[in-house]
């Protein structure tokens, strides 16, 4: 099985070693932020490193990611997808290894950013791959299913890392990192074949043109913000339920994890039911839904933050906000690639700047007000999902009409 013909159409059994796979894949971003999470206080002991310098390792990994998809995606459109993605996987179980051994935080620093780089090959040449394989609504079909392994690496990561720190070190968890890139090596190595696309020269020259050529493609940037703002009201909700609901509303930790768990699920939930979807409802009008939910979620957790509501009315918000990234994010994908076929690499990493980026400019507005409010995130969040309506129906109108 080494053409595309015969990958686009795998045997049932072939389809759930993709999604395994590719699924995986696009898990090393949120497992790689997630699972060390639990252990930043250890790891700023043990390196005797300020909360500031070791909470850097976490920005080092963001700008890896971003950067890493801007180079790798044209790469893979030149080279192939395996040559870029067995590169990218070594490099990031090497940088895995150097992690769990640093000796002091500033090489840990430098270490992310190595592992990073290696995680952003997997991320951007997993969606590419989806492009390569499929196209129409059995491309938007199989990123819902994605969303099943990939929408619960955000759930599990956090508790997987709690687990492990009750009986080893903080160095533990990178160890797991690595073994899961290495395992994902072989198993790409040995079993994912290179899809049959056509190439594109990778000169500096070329490269920008073609980003600026998708940046000047009205639909692909009407999808690409749809879903890049939507993922920063998801952002601002990560960095700032546990302040909120924890700091505001009283929870424990244990019962915050409970609501982020229930919200990660809702996520898998949408994907599941949007790929039920999909075929008999056009992916336009399954994308429009998703964002009015988002719009809706949103506008009822900034009345939640306004009123103070009782907690319960605040959680069912957050969670038709959350889930809603579940509708948006394979429909956006999947028309957002579907015209660029020779630059898919391409294309896909823009969809993973884009996302990183605009999320990286929400996460500091959630704490605005300070502590002892949820109005920040509210706000934040509900503001990010109304422009990401506004931007599909702006961009894409020519489309949609």
């Amino acid at each position: 099985m080494t053409t595309a013909a015969k990958l686009t159409a795998p045997s049932r059994r072939s389809q759930l070693k993709f999604v395994l796979v590719l699924g995986g894949l696009s898990a090393f971003g949120p497992l790689s932020i997630d699972m060390y999470l639990p252990a930043l206080p250890r790891m700023a002991a043990d390196l005797h490193a300020a909360d500031t310098t070791v909470q850097l390792t976490l920005s080092a990994f963001i700008a890896g990611l971003a950067l890493g998809q801007l180079v790798v995606g044209p790469l893979s459109d030149s080279l192939g997808r395996r040559r870029p993605l067995l590169a990218g996987l070594m490099l990031y179980v090497v940088g895995s290894v150097l992690c769990a051994v640093s000796p002091d935080a500033w090489l840990l620093v430098a270490a992310r950013l190595v592992q990073a780089v290696g995680a952003a090959a997997g991320i951007v040449i997993a969606r590419a791959t989806v492009r390569d394989l499929f196209s129409g609504t059995a491309m938007t079909k199989f990123f819902s299913t994605l969303m099943l392994v990939s929408g619960l690496a955000p759930i599990l990561a956090p508790l997987l890392g709690g687990q492990l720190l009750n009986w080893t070190s903080w160095r533990g968890v990178f160890v797991v990192l690595t073994a899961f890139g290495a395992l994902l090596l072989a198993v790409v190595a040995f079993s994912l074949p290179e899809p049959s696309v056509s190439r594109s020269p990778a000169r500096l020259g070329q490269v920008m043109r073609t980003y600026g050529r998708l940046a000047l493609d009205r639909s692909f940037a009407g999808y690409a913000l749809a879903s890049g703002l939507l993922f920063a009201a998801m952002f601002a909700y990560i960095s700032g339920s546990s302040f909120a609901l924890q700091g505001v509303y009283g929870l424990s930790p244990q019962a915050y994890s409970v609501v982020f768990g229930a919200n990660g699920v809702g996520i898998v939930l949408a994907g599941q039911l949007n790929g039920r979807l999909v075929g008999r409802v056009p992916e336009r009008v399954l994308l429009l839904s998703g964002l009015l939910l988002g719009v809706l979620g949103g506008a009822l957790v900034l009345v939640s933050a306004l009123s103070r509501a009782p907690l319960a009315f605040l959680l069912v918000s957050l969670f038709l906000l959350v889930s809603s990234i579940g509708l948006v994010m394979p429909n956006a994908s999947s028309l957002a690639l579907a015209s660029h076929a020779r630059s898919a690499g391409a294309a896909s990493a823009l969809l993973g700047v884009l996302q990183f980026v605009v999320g990286a400019v929400a996460t500091p507005l959630v704490g605005l007000g300070g502590p002892g409010t949820a109005v920040p995130m509210a706000a934040t969040m509900a503001g990010f999902a109304l422009l990401a309506l506004l931007a599909y129906l702006t961009l894409t109108r020519e489309v949609t009409s």
